[in-house]
């Protein structure tokens, strides 16, 4: 078998830069400004005898943690390939997403045990204290959100970070209210409710992440990529006669680093000259910058031709 590779990669498939260099500020002052956070709203919490600042603290060292992991994963992803990490580390940002993912579904269920045990066991609620807590809480994590929102599109792990903040800054505002009506009414249950609806909030938000998540850890094909275009694509190509063992996935959380590798039967094989331009084509329509194609003259030929295209 022989092999070909493409001279000119390093000119057009460079992904997009990973976000630890971008982000690196918004992830700094995000967690400095969340484990301060954190011990202020648990300490009110206790204070206040407050279900839900306290699930709220919960939720926000959970945000600390996840941010924490998303900047080192950022930052690993920088990293050059090695010979036993031939991609590189970008991979590490889809796991960070998914084990961010994981520890938000643990915080909410340390939610909802707190929630139950004030439920069975009420105690009166500092109205204002709760009320003054999360009115800070809605600075901070509105703040951190706003520092993440350019990156979120593009990129799940940063996505996480910022669904977590922009979810508590909102969470937040429910608390203040919660507060507020607590002042009002002197209803120590409204706590512990306003608690269970903040779960269920938190819960249905993150959905999509865990979703997300999921599927990049499972190499799915991207959201933003058409297998079957891609498969008539290379149908449509001269002389290929079949396509057979297509995969595509994503190397990385952004969406942005998407490999390719594909076995095409076309009599006469193939030259360099030919796959380069196959690799280009693919690059510009699909936005697949590693590319591997397999060429056989027929079924069961052993006369291949194999491609690759890749830093």
């Amino acid at each position: 078998m022989a092999q070909h590779h493409h001279p000119d990669h390093a000119h057009h498939h460079h992904a997009s830069p990973p976000a630890g260099g971008r982000f690196s500020a918004a992830f700094a002052t995000g967690i400095a400004l969340n484990v301060l956070f954190v011990v202020a709203e648990t300490l009110g919490g206790l204070w206040a005898n407050s279900a839900a600042l306290l699930s709220d603290a919960a939720h926000n060292l959970s945000d600390v943690l996840s941010l924490a992991l998303a900047w080192g994963a950022a930052w690993l992803a920088g990293r050059p390939a090695t010979k036993n990490f031939t991609f590189g580390f970008r991979g590490a940002t889809i796991q960070a997403a998914l084990l961010n993912a994981a520890l938000l579904y643990a915080a909410l269920g340390f939610i909802l045990w707190e929630t139950a045990d004030h439920f069975l066991h009420p105690q009166p609620v500092n109205g204002r204290l709760v009320m003054g807590l999360a009115g800070l809480g809605v600075l901070i994590n509105g703040f951190t959100a706003w520092l993440f929102r350019r990156g979120q599109k593009d990129d799940v792990n940063v996505r996480g970070a910022y669904l977590h903040m922009l979810t508590d800054a909102l969470v937040s505002v429910g608390v203040v209210v919660g507060g507020g009506l607590t002042l009002l009414t002197g209803w120590a249950w409204l706590d512990p409710v306003l608690a269970l609806v903040l779960l269920a909030v938190i819960a249905m938000g993150s959905w999509g992440l865990l979703r997300d998540t999921v599927r990049l850890g499972l190499n799915a094909v991207p959201d933003s990529i058409d297998l079957s275009a891609v498969r008539a694509f290379l149908l449509r190509q001269p002389r290929v006669q079949s396509v057979h063992n297509l995969h595509v996935w994503s190397l990385s959380s952004d969406g942005h680093d998407t490999a390719l590798t594909v076995h095409l039967v076309r009599p006469g094989g193939a030259d360099a000259a030919w796959l380069s331009q196959l690799s280009q084509a693919l690059l510009k329509e699909f936005h697949i910058h590693h590319t591997t194609v397999q060429v056989e003259d027929g079924p069961g030929c052993p006369g291949n031709v194999e491609f690759h295209s890749a830093p």
